[in-house]
């Protein structure tokens, strides 16, 4: 034990004695893992903000949208129609299986006595609600009498009461103007935040019987319509609801191409992990090619060290060093080398995920299953490529390498 912590004393004086020597050696290994570290947390990052963002979509939603046009088994090029009617015929085949929910939205002028601003109008059923979890903060939702009477009432989202420059509880039992038609304000929600694809803050909710007739001139043409099966194990039920449902109602036979889509986030969710997955591999394949040449690096050094100090190898083992204790020697300072070297590029690997963080306004996770490889591998690179030399320096014969000049 004492001459194992000799023999690890001798190796750390060293690398103390050329201490220029060995920042510049394990430099290759410290900006090999920083970037790993720094790659990682960006990729984890981004990852992470997208799988909020589709659980904010609802992962047990299914969102229904109009196709192509079939016209004697030759798709058109105008798109087909959602309608009223199809999303009452989804809700009356799917009772107990699913919830639904239509969608009809259009950029229209909000006006409140000399404020304005220009807001998407989305005309649904309370159900969307529940769906997305959009909780009222004052007032209530529009009711099922309002829906059929067409009346003109209105929820507003979170953001919409700023941009009208009136705070929220001034505006709640007020009318405002949308495109120039007197709406009462029943409602606004809490701030929910949403994603890209889904900003309910930004919104202003009427019924979709009124959104359809009274704002945007007649036309019952649905964006989507949106479907949540009660709980996960009826996902498929939901499916296939959708889908027979509505080739009834469209007249399509079955195994003929529908005129219509039917999307899931977890669809999404499946195709961001695979892109992660190949994210991760290209990372995997940056890191190694980063490690192999700071580690190729470090045997380069190491073999230049053996070669520097042939004559004192030749003492050491004139005076009774073992080949055991000159590879375990020059093993040791290969290891700490490279161990300082990971543990320094985790350092900057963290700091620059958090200087991107702040500065370009990413998002970054550092994961430390990331972290704790980075080091387990570093200190495989200093066995792996710190071997060769440390051979090469046990082998030496003494007498010749006392001759060494």
């Amino acid at each position: 034990m004492k001459l194992s912590l000799e023999i690890v004393a001798v190796a750390l004086a060293a690398i103390r004695a050329n201490a220029m020597r060995s920042i510049l050696t394990t430099l290759g290994i410290v900006i090999g893992i920083s970037a790993v570290i720094a790659m990682v947390s960006l990729g984890e990052g981004a990852q992470q903000r997208v799988e909020e963002q589709i659980a904010l979509l609802g992962a047990n939603v299914l969102t229904v949208n109009p196709g192509q046009s079939i016209f004697g088994g030759i798709r058109g090029g105008s798109s087909a129609r959602l309608t009223l009617d199809d999303a009452k015929a989804l809700k009356a085949e799917g009772a107990g299986v699913m919830t639904v929910a239509p969608g009809a939205s259009s950029r229209s002028q909000i006006e409140y006595l000399r404020n304005n601003s220009n807001n998407e109008v989305f005309g649904t059923w309370p159900a969307y609600f529940d769906m997305y979890t959009l909780e009222v903060e004052l007032g209530r939702l529009f009711t099922e009498g309002e829906i059929e009477g067409r009346r003109r009432v209105a929820v507003l989202g979170y953001s919409v009461p700023e941009e009208l420059d009136t705070p929220a509880p001034l505006l709640l039992g007020k009318t405002i103007q949308v495109n120039g038609q007197p709406f009462e304000v029943i409602g606004i929600l809490e701030e929910n935040g949403g994603t890209q694809w889904f900003r309910p803050d930004d919104r202003v909710f009427v019924p979709a019987s009124t959104a359809i007739y009274r704002v945007f001139g007649g036309r019952d043409r649905l964006g989507n319509i949106y479907v949540s099966a009660l709980n996960d194990d009826m996902m498929d039920d939901a499916y296939s609801v959708v889908d027979r449902t509505l080739r009834r109602e469209h007249r399509i036979l079955p195994g003929a191409e529908a005129d219509f889509n039917v999307n899931n986030a977890a669809d999404l969710i499946e195709s961001r992990s695979e892109t992660s997955q190949t994210f991760a591999l290209l990372l995997a394949g940056i890191a190694g090619v980063s490690l192999l040449v700071g580690g190729i690096g470090i045997m380069n050094i190491m073999l230049v060290s053996v070669t520097e100090r042939t004559r004192e190898i030749g003492v050491r083992k004139a005076l009774g060093a073992t080949k055991r204790a000159i590879l375990f020697q020059f093993l040791v300072e290969a290891l700490v080398l490279c161990t300082l070297g990971g543990m320094f590029g985790i350092a900057f690997g963290i700091g620059a995920a958090e200087v991107i963080s702040r500065v370009a306004e990413w998002e970054t996770v550092v994961a430390m299953d990331a972290v704790w490889a980075a080091l387990g591998f570093s200190v495989a690179i200093g066995l792996f490529f710190g071997i060769w030399p440390a051979q090469r320096a046990s082998r030496l014969d003494p007498i010749d390498a006392l001759r060494y000049e």
